[in-house]
This record gives C-alpha cells, structure tokens and sequence, in this order.
C-alpha cells in the first residue's frame, strides 16, 4: 500500500513540477534575450564608416580642421563648449566629393573634442527610410538590433558611453551619435556654474557693496578694513559707489575701489 501511495502521489505532483520547469526555462531564455538585445559597444570600439565621411567621436579642432580646412569654429564658452556647422553644398571651397548627399555636418566640441556628430542626408541617400538606416548604419558600425522608439518616428539605441539617434528632417534621414560621458561632465558643469551663481548672488545680498559712514560723509568698499571700523550709529549702505555719490559721499583715501 505505501508504494502505491507513493506513486500515486508523486503522480499527482508531476504536473506541477512540468510548470514549475518551464516557467524556469521562460525566466530563463527571456534573461538571455534581454542580455543580447543590450548594445554594450563602446565608442572607443566604434569602427570607421564611410557614412560618417571621415569624422568621428573625440577628433580634435585641429583634425577637423585638417578634414575641413574651411571650417570656422564657433567661440568657446566659459563650460568649455563650441559648436560648427558645415554644409559641402553651399560652400563652394569645399570639396564634395567626400560629402555624397550629406547636406550638413554638426560638430559640438567639449574641452576641444567632438562630442556630437549630427548629419543630415539628402533626400536622395541610399538609405531612405528610418527603418533601412537603422539597417544599414547598424551594419557599418557593427550596432546590435536593440534599437527603441525615439520622438513620433525616429530610433535610438544606448550603448555603454554613447548613443545614436536616426530620424527623418527635410525628408531626408538624420544621424546623431552623441557622447554620454561629455555630456554627463557638460551638464554637471552646468550644475556647478548656477551654484556659483546662485551663492554670489546670495553672498551680494548679505554682504552691502559700499559702506558710508554718516559723519565724514565718506564711502567704502565692502571689504575695505577701515570701512568695518564705522560704528553702527554713523553706518549706512549704498549698492553701488555711484549710488553713495549722489548721495553726496565721497570715496575714501585708505581704499579705493
């Protein structure tokens, strides 16, 4: 009897354990699926593609320049950043001959390296569609398919330090590859220059820009020694020195701005 007991029941839980199993299995082929369809390239590994014509991620002012010698860079702002433009087709020292059906070329630079390449192709490009240049560029790139939805009809795809955009502008495609560490530092920056702001302007709110003293009818500098000796009786303040000379102040001898 307790054989058949045994049966019976391992009988009954066998069922179960198919599920069970399976459902491992599902868990388990979906991680792998997952794990395929993540882009782990680096922009280090990117190789050369005669779409990008002759540009790449980190190229200096000067290797620009060399590709380009009529490129004209824009001013570098105090984030350390600078921006150009180039259009082959409207600029007739430029030779087009290694710009076929690229309309404009955008560089942004980050401490004097590209950190975004942005092309636009003419409607004319061999890959007409979001769909066949996704295709396509995947294949120069060496890209895996894991690309996703980007704006109303474009696609992007995130790697380990970098991703590429593609979508449609003037009917012709549009490729963006743009540096997510730059921009990482770039925003960052961003960040630390509006504290800064932010603690001047506090700082300019606490601490007056002119100190008056009342009784000789002369005005200080804020940081000026001789001013903090004014007694709270005599003490005024003016904002600006103009302000204290209206006000019939005169600058003082010991420290003048």
């Amino acid at each position: 009897m307790r054989r058949r007991f045994v049966t019976y029941n391992s009988m009954r839980h066998a069922p179960c354990l198919k599920i069970v199993t399976l459902v491992f299995l599902l868990l388990s082929v979906g991680n792998v699926v997952a794990q395929d369809s993540q882009c782990k390239v680096k922009l280090s590994e990117l190789p050369q593609a005669a779409e990008l014509s002759g540009f790449r991620m980190g190229m200096t002012l000067d290797q620009v320049k060399a590709r380009v010698p009529q490129v004209v860079f824009g001013r570098t702002d105090d984030l350390g950043t600078s921006k150009t433009s180039i259009n082959p087709y409207f600029d007739s020292r430029i030779d087009k001959s290694g710009f076929a059906d690229v309309r404009t070329v955008s560089l942004d630079f980050l401490d004097g390296r590209v950190t975004s390449l942005w092309f636009g192709y003419e409607p004319t490009f061999k890959w007409t569609t979001v769909a066949d240049f996704v295709k396509g560029i995947s294949q120069s790139l060496a890209l895996p398919p894991a690309w996703s939805p980007w704006k109303s009809q474009g696609q992007q795809l995130k790697c380990a330090d970098f991703q590429v955009t593609v979508s449609i502008v003037a009917q012709g495609p549009s490729f963006r590859i743009l540096d997510l560490t730059a921009d990482e530092i770039l925003t960052a920056r961003r960040i630390a220059k509006e504290e800064e702001k932010e603690a001047l302007a506090e700082k300019s709110e606490e601490e007056p820009e002119i100190l008056g003293d009342k009784q000789s009818k002369v005005y200080y500098p804020a940081d000026c020694e001789v001013g903090k000796e004014i007694s709270e009786l005599n003490r005024t303040t003016f904002k600006t020195a103009l302000e204290a000379q209206k006000a019939g102040y005169k600058p003082a001898k010991e420290c003048k701005q």
